[in-house]
């Protein structure tokens, strides 16, 4: 679907929970968060329903995010329901990867296409202080294992902070020359906890790669889409990516949509207004009606975040990210 800034919107990200089973500092307080009641987090069916009316509406790419996906008990059967889906393409799945050994197997069956793993250092006594667990190594082994299958497109995503050192950025870009996958670096944006840390811009990171690795050469837009810019390097099996919302700002390209595990559409991260359509589901509300909702919050996607303006409006997104499926 065409918004009112002429971008095409085929991509959503649904958020399938809010409950997370590690503890990041820039995503959930020390002393945790307070999770919506079960009775508040949409169903299977509901999710479904939705998922045919984004589909009618031009959505092709679903990616299922949390929280943390994988504490939800039913997440392959759902992956394989949305997959089944006419009009969706492509569905993926972002996860810190404690619980991916676990599931992978079902996953792979259920015919998931790509799997985003969440890591910020591959020191793990750093890991634990960043998660508040000690979980690295589930994580590294699922890593190693995901990277096995030719046809699971597997990303690794790292938020530096300014305390992220360089053998922190060299280590994870070694898993790019070492296995068929991505590496992603992603500025973090001050959205809920996020505020309060610093993070670590493109040209920094680029400081720390290039006179180690040599010049990166840009893989063309037109063969990975989304946000990121990609990179290959001589010698590497996977690649570099940068995603720079701060400091390269992106929205004018902005394909996407979120949905929250409480039933609300965004339209943009930032901002806190968004659709209650849980509320219309539970009232028995019928497909077109819904689909014009949809239609109406789509055409009205903000032209962009403001994030470097002096100003703070209250609209603005207080939650964690964790409790809006960032």
């Amino acid at each position: 679907m065409i918004d009112q800034y002429n971008r095409d919107i085929n991509y959503i990200r649904i958020s399938v929970t809010d409950r997370c089973n590690l503890g990041c500092v820039y995503c959930m307080p020390k002393e945790g968060a307070v999770f919506l009641p079960q009775s508040e987090i949409l169903t299977n069916d509901e999710i479904i329903r939705l998922c045919l009316c984004f589909a009618k509406l031009g959505m092709k790419q679903v990616k299922i995010t949390g929280g943390e996906p994988l504490v939800r008990n039913d997440i392959v059967s759902l992956v394989e329901k949305i997959k089944g889906l006419e009009g969706i393409s492509r569905v993926t799945l972002t996860t810190n990867g404690a619980l991916l050994m676990e599931h992978l197997s079902g996953l792979l069956s259920s015919g998931l296409d790509g799997v985003n793993i969440s890591l910020d250092t591959l020191n793990p006594e750093r890991y634990k202080q960043i998660t508040r667990k000690d979980c690295f190594s589930q994580v590294r082994t699922a890593i190693k294992e995901a990277a096995k299958y030719s046809k699971l497109k597997v990303k690794i995503n790292c938020v530096p902070m300014a305390d992220t050192s360089e053998k922190d950025i060299r280590d994870l870009v070694e898993l790019a020359r070492e296995n068929p996958l991505s590496v992603r670096f992603i500025e973090m944006m001050p959205i809920g906890l996020g505020k309060n840390y610093s993070y670590l811009d493109e040209e920094k990171l680029r400081s720390m790669i290039i006179p180690i690795y040599g010049e990166l050469i840009p893989i063309p837009s037109s063969e990975v889409g989304g946000p990121a810019r990609y990179y290959t390097i001589p010698g590497f099996l996977g690649s570099i990516g940068f995603i720079s919302a701060m400091s390269h700002k992106f929205c004018n390209e902005c394909n996407r949509i979120r949905l929250t595990a409480d039933g609300h559409l965004k339209t943009c991260l930032q901002y806190e207004k968004g659709w209650d359509l849980k509320s219309m589901l539970r009232h028995k509300t019928n497909d077109s009606t819904l689909e014009r909702a949809i239609a109406l919050g789509i055409y009205g996607k903000p032209v962009g975040h403001s994030f470097h303006s002096s100003q703070c409006p209250g609209f603005h997104e207080q939650d964690y990210m964790s409790q809006i499926g960032g």
